[in-house]
Formats: structure tokens, sequence, C-alpha cells
């Protein structure tokens, strides 16, 4: 039977959290077609997004400085034009954000609670309810989202593969809805899939966000950059909880402090800032300290005590119901799975290397946060450049005269679906082989298991992106940023990137950054 065909004439948007709902949003007045896995504002990472959202809002702050604490965490391999874009556009999105009812806090004068994060020169990640941001912020999007009369939303849809009028052009995707594939056909297409914490065996991600996007836009002939890059954060709450929850990094901003269970302060043994060293190094630091020192732990009676239930409520609820009270004992922590700094090679606009397909959030790579993402960066970038894509995609499809030769189409392969027991397999060799410490012994047993599961599994998505990210892993031959080889210590003297192209023959790649300037 024939699949059911949809044409659209405006932006697609594949994925409904900050950054597809802000491309949405700033689509206007283009009728917009929104695809939402689940319902609207759950399990998406926006929404599980603790510490908040960094700008540059105090007077002694500005964009340049953000900028320049953003390419310094980014170890060598920011894109600075996407750097400076994304601080300077910091600011005014936040207040729009404040605008239309995200509940920032506020000083008695009006100006923000600002906090210090981890990598920051000073305070200046604005919060909301202590560690409410991503759930208020996204919120206030949701709900100005559905009351945009240009705005359609299909919840509980599935992109599972991109549609193509030749090998250059997308026209639109193939969606699983209500147990049927849909053929939609539309002038744009963006994704903001998100990204693929899942594809590891313990994340602080929604479990069900594994690189699909990323892997879409692959398999579609499209260019991926970074792909090796896999922030993880330091401090997931340590009860094996799948996912793991997260104890924001606003705790160590407060003065909370990571400790042996002798009491030994053992970041400082890495870096002369602490617990408030970059995201990489901190992690690296809690994972030597679970696996010699005897556990680590986030110690946080003295720094917040008996505030806790009022300035960070979901941090405390998360340790009660695994027994623990944060205000008299402290929190085992671990590094999880976190953020993808990889993903879909774009400029600050959006644009892929494939006409009409656009990508933002952290499923796409701008290079804006280079090898290591600086701290509460996420939710301004999927801000930020969710304003910049909805007016480009809007731009796109304003020029009218589609008509899509739905016979012709390219579609793409249906991707098969790992059964629990493959995806367990997949997570824990990602776990135990690419995550914070890699080896290439580990990376070629990694991409042997991932070979075995595509021998029954050929084309599925989450072995398309978990490949991406071994082979690129075990092809970079030094440690930088959220990437280290154990086996090559030594971060190269220049600083390159990582673009390729998915292929029958494997990956093409190239790494020369002077050939996309």
């Amino acid at each position: 039977m024939a699949n059911d065909i949809y044409i659209h004439n405006g932006p697609l948007i594949i994925g409904a959290g900050l950054a597809g709902l802000s491309v949405a949003l700033n689509a206007a007045p283009q009728p917009t077609l929104v695809l939402a896995p689940v319902e609207l504002g759950a399990a998406c990472s926006s929404a599980w997004a603790q510490g908040g959202i960094a700008a540059a809002l105090s007077p002694q702050d500005s964009p340049e400085a953000h900028a320049q604490d953003t390419l310094i965490a980014g170890a060598g391999i920011n894109d600075p034009a996407a750097t400076h874009a994304l601080t300077g556009m910091g600011p005014d999105v936040v207040r729009r954000l404040n605008a239309i009812g995200a509940p920032f806090d506020h000083h008695a004068d009006g100006s923000f609670v600002l906090n210090r994060e981890a990598a920051h020169g000073l305070a200046r990640v604005a919060r909301v309810g202590g560690d409410l941001a991503g759930k208020k912020i996204l919120e206030a999007v949701v709900a100005t989202a559905k009351a945009a009369p240009h705005i359609d939303i299909w919840e509980g849809a599935v992109a599972t593969g991109l549609i193509r009028s030749d090998a250059q052009t997308v026209i639109g995707a193939v969606v699983e809805r209500g147990g049927r594939p849909i053929e939609v056909f539309a002038p744009v297409v963006v994704l903001a899939s998100g990204g693929s914490g899942g594809l590891f065996a313990v994340t602080t991600n929604p479990a069900n966000l594994r690189g699909e996007g990323m892997a879409m836009a692959a398999l579609a002939g499209a260019e991926i950059a970074d792909p090796e890059f896999v922030q993880f954060h330091p401090t997931a709450i340590n009860i094996g909880a799948d996912p793991a929850p997260l104890a924001t990094e606003a705790l160590r901003g407060e003065g909370a402090t990571l400790i042996t269970k002798y009491g030994h302060r053992f970041a400082f043994d890495d870096h002369p800032d602490g617990e408030l060293a970059p995201r990489d190094i901190v992690a690296r630091a809690v994972h030597r300290a679970n696996t010699t020192l005897g556990g680590a732990y986030l110690d946080c009676r003295e720094a917040i005590g008996e505030h806790f239930p009022h300035e960070f409520p979901t941090v405390f609820s998360s340790c009660m119901a695994a027994g623990i009270d944060p205000r008299t004992t402290p929190i085992p922590v671990a590094p999880a799975a976190h953020y993808h700094m990889g993903g879909i090679r774009t400029d600050i606009d959006g644009q892929t290397s494939l006409t009409n397909l656009f990508a933002v959030g952290e499923c796409a790579s701008t290079g804006v946060h280079g090898a290591n993402r600086l701290a509460s960066n996420s939710l301004l970038e999927a801000a930020a450049f969710g304003e910049r894509v909805g007016r480009k995609a809007a731009e796109v499809a304003a020029r009218g005269g589609f008509a899509p030769d739905t016979d012709g189409a390219l579609r793409p392969l249906p991707a098969p679906r790992l059964t629990p027991e493959a995806l367990k397999t997949l997570r824990t060799a990602m776990q135990a082989h690419a995550a914070v410490i890699r080896d290439e012994t580990g990376l070629k047993t990694l991409l042997e298991t991932i070979t075995g599961l595509e021998a029954a599994f050929k084309g599925a998505l989450p072995l398309v992106a978990a490949r991406l990210i071994a082979q690129c892993a075990l092809q970079r031959r030094e440690s930088r940023g959220s990437h280290y080889r154990q086996d090559y210590p030594a971060t190269a003297t220049e600083g390159q990137r990582t673009f390729v192209r998915l292929t029958e023959g494997g990956l093409i790649q190239r790494q020369t950054q002077k050939e996309v300037a």
C-alpha cells in the first residue's frame, strides 16, 4: 500500500524543543508545521536543562567577555564568527523570553539574578526558580506557540528519513503518525531533533534522543561536523537511574564542593579552578575519583544546606527520592553523556550542505561550542539561532512555487528499529569505549560491535549516529576538550574541526579549517 502524502506549503520543523519552537515562532507569517514526537514539553533536553541561560546581562559583563570564555572552553576549534554572533544576541534573547512569560528570577530592582558556572569569568547565567530554567522557559514558549495562528503542531509524529528531489535537494520527510507512514512534502525542512545522549548507558538526556536527526541528514548526504565531541556532565546523581538525574552546575557555582569519601577536594588536583574548571576537566576528575579514589561526591551541606528545597527543588526532589538528603549527606556523582557539540554542519542561519535543509539546536554543529560547550550556552543557542533559522526558513518558504514531483521523489530506505536487547548492547559498548576516556583498542572494539549490529539492523538510525561518533573519535589522534584519548593525551598545536560525509564505502573526511572559512 502506498504511503499517505501530505503537501505543506511552509516550513516543516522536525522537533519541538526550545530550538524547534523558536524556529516556528520566528517563521511567521508562513504556515509552519511542527512535528513533536511526544507531548509538547516532555522528553526533550530543553525541558530538562537546570542551570539557566548564559548572557551578558550585568553592567560588569559584555558579549565580548562571554565570547572569550566560550572560545577558551571550546579548546581552539570554535568558529569565532558563530561564537560572537551567539553572545551578541544573548542579552536581547533573554529579554524576549522574559517578555513572553519565562519567569526568570529577578532582584528587587528588576535586574536578573545571575549565577556563576564553570569556566565563566563572572556570574552571567540567568536562572529560573533555582534549577527550573529549561522547564519554565519551555512552558512559556510552548504556550506562545500553541496560541500562534500560523503554527500547526502534530504530536506523536516521528520523522524517520528525508525525501529529496535530487541528490542535493531536500523536499520533505517520511513521518510516522498514528501507526501509519506519511510522506510530508515541504519547501523547507528544519531538523531540530536534539542530541545523542541516549546512545550511552549513562546519560542525563531523555533516553529517546539517539542522534537520529544527525543520522537522517547523514544518510541523505549532508555533511556532518565534529561528531566525536560529546560532553559528559561531571555531576549526574550516581544512583543507577536511567536517565541519570542531574545535579546542576549552579550548585558548584554557589560553592558546593567535590570530595572523595575521605573529604579530599580532588578537583584541584587537575586544575587551579577546581570545581569551576571546564566541564571536560571536571568530568575526568570525577571519573578518576570513582575509579581510583573510592568514589566522588558533591558536598552541598555548607554551601546550600537548609536552603536546598527552595533554591534547587529539582535536584532536592531527585535526591530525596533516592533516599539521599543533600542538606546533610554528600551526593554521589558520576559523569554522564549530556550534550553533543557535533552534529549536522550548518552556518549561523542553520543552512546545511543540502539545499532547503536546515538544522538548529543540539543536532546542528555551527562550531559555536568547539570541543567543549561552555555551561548554559545550550539554551541560548537553541533560542538565539532558532530565531535566525526561523527567519531564514520563512524567507525560503515565501519564494513560493513549491510543486513537488511526488512520483519521482527520492525516498529513504525504511530504517529498521533496534530491539531493546540490541539497543542495550549498543549503549553499553558506547559507554565502555566512547565515554570520558577513549583509546584505539576500545574504539575498534566499539566499531566491531556496531558492525555486528548492522548485520541485523542495517540503516538503523542509532547505529548510523554511533558509527559517526566512534569512527571520528578513532581518527582524531589527540586529546582536545571533551575528546580524551589516553593513548594520545597531548593536544595538537593547531586545532582542526572534523567534517565528514557518509558513503556506502564508509566516511569521507576532510579536516581543514580553511576549506570552510
